[in-house]
């Protein structure tokens, strides 16, 4: 029965995400499927801690959309996350959730990565967010060259700084809910914010990104100004959603082996 009620709960927040415009239809689906393997894992701690993230990030996507213009005709999607994007930054949670509830892993390994895995997909979508506001345009991160905001492994104080405060918010947020000592705390902090340094390193190397043949702007669109664009570097492969994956999943699996 309380599993039903559960069920029932996950989907009328799925549903209330998408009636907001925050995810796609098939994302409300995907977000159901990510919300109960936590449960399953993480019982009403865990669909809260997936709660502050989801509600911290989507707010965070709504607020000023009007300054954010630039980086959004750079960026490959908008602020209404899909299937894949859900999957990308719930799924390496989920799978924790699930592994954890047949036993597969110990409580303590399990309960820290698991925060790990928001703490970095969290610091990432704040930095993104909060990042692409700042009145200075970002540097990337391994040549210092001035780029446009929004565009991949560019870094900037205020997106810095909104990284931290994105680790440490879901720190915070699992020391409140699970008992954590100060020490996992930082660590879950720390390892958060390390997954939003491997995303930027990541973005910046092998992220796939393409010129237009028209205005010749650099974007992740394939696609722009009605022109197929020119993929500019024959050795990146990887889409924005797939570096978010590979930076949680290495956060996470680091904080793992160092735990």
């Amino acid at each position: 029965m309380e599993l039903i009620v559960v069920c029932f709960i996950i989907a009328i927040a799925s549903v209330m995400g998408w009636k907001a415009k925050s995810i796609t239809k098939d994302g409300a689906i995907a977000a159901f499927i990510v919300g109960l393997l936590i449960y399953l894992g993480f019982s009403y701690q865990g669909l809260f801690l997936l709660g502050c993230f989801f509600c911290s990030s989507s707010f965070f996507s709504k607020y000023q959309n009007k300054r954010k213009r630039i980086a959004a005709d750079i960026l490959e999607k908008g602020e209404q996350r899909d299937i894949i994007q859900v999957f990308a930054n719930g799924g390496v949670p989920a799978f924790l959730g699930f592994i954890y509830s047949f036993g597969f892993i110990s409580q303590q390994t399990a309960l820290v990565c698991f925060c790990i895995s928001l703490a970095a997909a969290n610091a990432d979508t704040w930095a993104s967010e909060i990042g692409t506001m700042s009145k200075k345009e970002p540097r990337l991160l391994l040549t210092m060259k001035k780029v446009p905001r929004g565009t991949s492994g560019a870094v900037s104080i205020l997106g810095t700084t909104a990284a931290i405060g994105g680790a440490l918010f879901i720190a915070f947020i699992s020391y409140l809910l699970f008992s954590l000592s100060l020490v996992w705390v930082v660590y879950i902090a720390l390892f958060g914010f390390l997954g939003n340094l491997l995303d930027t390193i990541i973005g910046q190397t092998v992220q796939v990104k393409y010129k237009c043949t028209y205005c010749g702007k650099i974007t992740e669109k394939q696609n722009h100004c009605n022109f197929k664009g020119v993929k500019i570097s024959e050795y990146s492969f990887l889409n924005n959603d797939a570096v978010n994956f590979l930076s949680i999943i290495l956060a996470t699996g680091l904080g793992f082996l160092f735990s």
